[in-house]
Parts: structure tokens; sequence; C-alpha cells
């Protein structure tokens, strides 16, 4: 039998790492990557948030099993991490969490409060009062387009708006292609974070009907003091496509360990569900509890024990 793994703290992790190219295998109770050549790299599975799983990897049950064991999220992804295509869930394993979620969801009142503090904690103020969910989006989607607009003219680069195609993302612009590649980091340790929170990345409040819709919402709060100026700045000294996505994420993965995002994204989450206003629900008389109480737990309130 596996001795028992208890999984850190997503504040004590680093954010991620990519690897490309290799086979993914448990050899000696390691975590390791062995490249075609025979050689083999360990990884410190357990200290990592996320690990972006780009196209030329091959991964073993073992590794995926110690991956879920010690809460660690796996991310396939395209190339420099601009597609992606699936994800494990490591984490994600507290009902009571998941229940809170939805209830804050379903309530239209506690939804709109949880919109309000998204909108403030991303702008620094607080939204107009009388104004419903879908009116936020659009003074949201206004703001967004001018913080785009301001970053381009700061950094010099010509801009003509976010566009990309999602089934053909090489057709895009060099500013467009920095910022695919920067946001996608951001969505893989957002959701890293979201999972251990014990929460589930598909239901938003602002986003709704993606898998990865509270991902979008907790991720938009702080974009534009991270990843966004990243991609612009790396745009901006026109390296070639095929370098800029690495630049970008080398870039991004500097600024996570800077702001110390790991270290806010679960206390964000949390600041923004309590601002619903709601209690979480409380289990059912007839529900079972548990016949054997989980031990205490190092890690996140989702990461299984």
């Amino acid at each position: 039998m596996l001795p028992p793994l208890k999984p850190i703290a997503m504040k004590e992790r680093i954010s991620m790492i990519f690897i490309e190219y290799g086979e993914i295998d448990v050899l000696d109770g390691a975590f390791v990557v062995i490249d075609k050549t025979g050689v083999r790299t360990h990884i410190p599975i357990g200290s990592i948030a996320c690990i972006m799983l780009e196209p030329g990897t091959r991964v073993s049950h073992r590794a995926a099993a110690l991956a879920a064991r010690v809460g660690t999220l796996l991310v396939w992804v395209g190339e420099a991490g601009v597609r992606l295509y699936a994800s494990g869930q490591p984490g994600g394993a507290r009902s009571d969490r998941l229940l809170y979620q939805a209830k804050l969801a379903l309530d239209d009142q506690a939804r709109l409060k949880v919109v309000r503090k998204m909108y403030e904690l991303r702008f620094g103020e607080a939204p107009p009062e009388r104004r419903s969910v879908e009116q936020l989006r659009g003074i949201e989607g206004a703001r967004v387009k001018k913080t785009y607009d301001n970053l381009a003219k700061r950094h010099g680069v010509q801009w003509h708006g976010r566009r990309y195609d999602a089934t053909d993302w090489d057709s895009s612009d060099l500013p467009n292609t920095c910022l695919s590649a920067a946001t996608a980091c951001l969505y893989g340790i957002t959701e890293a974070a979201v999972l251990a929170a014990g929460y589930a990345p598909a239901v938003g409040f602002i986003h709704t009907g993606k898998p990865q819709s509270f991902v979008y919402d907790i991720a938009d709060i702080v974009k534009f003091e991270t990843v966004v100026p990243v991609a612009f700045k790396i745009a901006a000294r026109n390296p070639p496509q095929s370098q800029a996505e690495r630049q970008v994420r080398l870039a991004c993965r500097d600024v996570f360990r800077e702001t110390k995002l790991l270290g806010k994204i679960i206390p964000m989450i949390e600041e923004v569900l309590s601002a619903g206003g709601l209690e979480p629900p409380k289990p059912p008389k007839e529900s079972v509890a548990p016949a054997i109480k989980d031990t205490e737990n190092l890690g996140d309130a989702g990461h299984r024990h």
C-alpha cells in the first residue's frame, strides 16, 4: 500500500512548469521526465501548483495518480500553452463548498452582490448602483477595451483589438499571440487554486456555460495587474512568433512569484463569495457522516486527504 501523502497549501507552492517531448513516470518513488536519450529529470511534484503538458509528452498511470494524490493540477495544452485540451481534477473534493457556490450562483440577488465585489476588486472602486449583471458586464467590457488601448500605447505596440480564432491560433498577430499565451498561464494556476479551495471551475457568476467559467471570473480580477502588461511588454520587443510564447510564459512565471499570486487567489475567492451574503448550506439531518474521520490536512480545503 502507498504511504499517505499530505498536499501542501497552494500559497507554499511554485506556480507552474511546462513539460514537452518526454515520458512522465514515477521511478523509485520520484516523479520524473525521461527524454528520448533516457536522461531522467526529477520534478518536485508536490511543490508545484500546475503542470502544463505540451505536445510530445506521455504520462503514465502512476504519474497521474501521484499528481492527484499531492493535489497538483495536470493540464494538457497545445504548444506554448495557447490551447487547452483537458485538465485533471485533483481538487474540488468538498461538497459543502460546491453547494455553497451553486447556492450563490442560483440566487439572483446573491449573484449580483458577488459580481459587484468582483468589479470592485478588479477596478479598485465600487460599481454604479442599481445596475444588473448584464449592465455591469457592458461597463466592464468598455473599461477593458480602453485598458488594452492604453497598454498598447504605453508600450508602443500596434493594436487592432483583442482578436483570435480558437480553431486557428497561428493566425493571430503578435500582440494577440502573447496575450493568449499569458492568459493561458494565468488560467492554469487559477484553476489549480479554485480546485484546491474546493470549488467548481464551471460554476461562474459573470461567465457562464463554459467548463472554466469561474476560473475566468477569478482570473479576470488580477489579469490586468499581472499577465496582460507582461504580454504587451514582450510584444513590444517584436520577437519571432516562435520565441514570443516562451518568453511570455517565463515572464508570467516571474510575475506570479514576484506578486505572490498563489497566496492571494484563494483568499480572494473567499472574499468574493462571502460578498453574496448567504450562509453555506447545512447538511440534511438524514445525511450520513463519514465512517472514518479525515486526518489533519496540511493542504487546502479542496485537496483530497
